[in-house]
């Protein structure tokens, strides 16, 4: 029987293994998935990846805008980033989780996606020859050894887009 780890203890793992990615893995990526499809993210564009706390809706935004969520004092806005790109709206379960957008961007932003799947290295994966770039946020596609495609997301670019920042209905 595997052994369980607290949802503390996992969590200090994990912000130990992005430090330790910053210090010496900077080719690391965080792997989220949104929906049915699978991203890549740079570690120095999130801040963190929490589960999902209480969120509160927001009258007159885009369906796409949760809410807003206290994170500590700090209140973020929330996109649901599976209905963001047009699909099915991220379910509210154990596995949903909060990426919160790297403070330095200033945004005050954070994703909601269906689940955290780890670090990834994208010298791993093999570079699709489109890039994969169907929108201007997506900096580039990979195929892992399994045929799973990985899209890579540009947080500045997603960030500065004016679909992301039209918030109001």
């Amino acid at each position: 029987m595997a052994a369980r780890i607290s949802l503390r203890d996992y969590q200090r793992e994990l912000a130990e293994r992005l430090r330790g990615a910053d210090l010496g893995r900077a080719t690391s990526k965080l792997g989220v998935q949104a929906g049915p499809d699978s991203w890549l993210i740079d570690l120095d564009a999130a801040s963190e990846v929490i589960p999902v706390p209480a969120i509160t809706p927001v009258p007159l935004a885009r369906a796409w805008i949760r809410g807003v969520a206290n994170i500590r004092g700090n209140l973020y806005s929330v996109v649901d980033f599976p209905a963001f790109l047009g699909g099915t709206p991220a379910p509210s379960t154990e596995h949903s989780r909060l990426l919160l957008i790297g403070e330095r961007f200033r945004t005050g932003s954070a994703l909601l996606v269906d689940r955290s799947l780890g670090l990834r290295n994208p010298a791993q994966l093999r570079q699709l020859s489109d890039g994969g770039a169907h929108k201007p946020w997506v900096k580039a596609g990979y195929s892992d050894q399994d045929g799973k495609v990985w899209k890579e997301l540009d947080i500045p670019r997603l960030i500065q887009h004016p679909d992301f920042l039209d918030v109001a209905s």
